[in-house]
């Protein structure tokens, strides 16, 4: 009993001393490799700076158009100078028709056409609906909002000073109580500037930690792969001769490096561009604790099928925008379809990208995102058994290889032996 406790004490100081002997080599390569130094430190370093840049404006200002006023009335060119008056809109031209403007929009001298009718003021003058069309280009769906907010907040206001003037009352109340009825207050939570950068911003942190993982693991093993001789995952080696060790010392390397970096990418990087930040820091750090590990275990398993360096990339790039629209951020989640919602459920950033957002954005408690909370660790453990799975299957195959060039080189040393006993017979 004594021996088998003494043997048990020893196989498990004999793991961890092969767990961090793996963490070890792990760290070393990822710092000497500059494919994965790219991946794991200069892309996370760099690419939130790079999106918080673009859109650190947050919403899009003077947005060039052209009007075609075809009533050419008091009453239109009163439209028009309240449109270009807005914050969003500045009218650069007045064309005759509408060919004209949109040889402008082709030039993209202008984004957008305002076309008013030859009978506006008359419609008007009968009390009749008097539309007015806007064009745009929508390429830009930021366009599209600032010239349709612009035009719509001029026809409201111009909605009620005709009310007014036609009601025919006698005190300023009755005034108010006509042009509205109900009275209401627009209030942007959590967003008050209808910012893009922040509710857009956000997510993409969130996914660069889960994307970069998958290409830095993904290019480690393609490595890994590329230097062994049977193209195999596990090296020959007594330290990698078992499944926990492996795991365990390769998934700590990736924990400290995204630990820092994760800290990095979603509490610095929004204090630099002011983006909303109003969530308690331990609830945050608490959440993307098990969102790491179920970025690495998953990107572990995902390795699989990575035979060479490159393969990585042409697997995991293209993903980074479908996973951004399965998340329900940058798309309504309630607007997508049964099967693709529950495709989403796969990846780690669907649950990360919302638990972060209501956190960080919304001051949600750990308890308000148990769903996603509970789910991330959901994912640990599924992702932690495949990855476990994967690298037994690459521990067994390395063996089976490893005794075949065994069995091979005794065989070729055998028919050598033969060969010299034939020749030295034959003198």
């Amino acid at each position: 009993m004594k021996r088998n406790n003494i043997s048990l004490r020893g196989q498990i100081s004999q793991g961890i001393k092969d767990s961090f002997t793996i963490w070890k080599e792990e760290m070393v390569k990822t710092f000497h490799d500059q494919g994965m130094l790219i991946f794991f430190i200069l892309v996370p370093l760099v690419y939130p700076l790079v999106y918080s840049f673009i859109y650190t404006e947050e919403v899009v200002r003077d947005v060039p158009v052209v009007a075609v006023d075809m009533s050419d009335s008091s009453l239109s060119r009163e439209f028009l100078r309240k449109v270009d008056a807005t914050p969003d809109v500045k009218i650069v031209s007045h064309c005759t028709d509408l060919e004209e403007a949109k040889e402008l929009m082709k030039e993209q001298k202008a984004y957008g056409t305002i076309y008013i009718p030859d009978d506006f003021t008359d419609k008007l003058v009968r009390m009749e609906q008097s539309p007015i069309s806007i064009f745009c280009d929508m390429s830009g769906l930021l366009y599209y909002k600032s010239l349709l907010l612009s035009a719509t907040e001029v026809s409201l206001e111009m909605n009620k000073d005709i009310k007014i003037e036609r009601a025919g009352n006698f005190t300023e109340r009755q005034d108010e109580i006509t042009a509205m009825p109900i009275e209401y207050t627009d209030v942007a939570m959590f967003n008050p500037q209808n910012g893009f950068a922040s509710f857009l911003i956000p997510a993409v942190l969130v996914l660069i930690i889960q994307q970069t993982l998958l290409l830095g693991i993904g290019l480690s093993v393609g490595t890994a792969r590329e230097k062994n001789i049977f193209k195999d995952l596990v090296p020959i080696s007594r330290h990698y001769n078992g499944t926990f060790r492996i795991v365990f010392g390769k998934s700590l390397c990736y924990f400290f490096v995204y630990a820092v970096m994760s800290t990095y990418i979603l509490c610095i990087v929004p204090k630099i561009f002011s983006l909303p930040q109003i969530g308690d820091l331990f609830t945050l750090l608490l959440f993307m604790l098990p969102y790491i590990f179920a970025c690495i275990f998953f990107s572990m398993t995902m390795s699989a099928a990575i035979k060479n360096r490159e393969t990585c990339m042409l697997i995991f790039v293209f993903t980074s925008v479908p996973l951004l629209f399965l998340s329900g951020i940058s798309w309504p989640g309630s607007a997508i379809p049964p099967f693709w919602k529950a495709f989403s459920y796969i990846f780690p950033s669907t649950f990360g990208i919302n638990g972060f957002v209501r956190i960080n954005s919304m001051g949600a408690e750990l308890h308000d995102v148990e769903w996603e909370y509970g789910a991330l660790w959901i994912q640990c453990g599924i992702y932690f058994i495949t990855t476990c799975i994967v690298y037994r299957w690459q521990i067994i195959r390395s063996r089976k290889h490893a005794i075949k060039a065994h069995l091979e080189e005794k065989r070729l040393r055998s028919l050598q032996a033969d060969k010299t006993a034939g020749t030295i017979e034959a003198l």
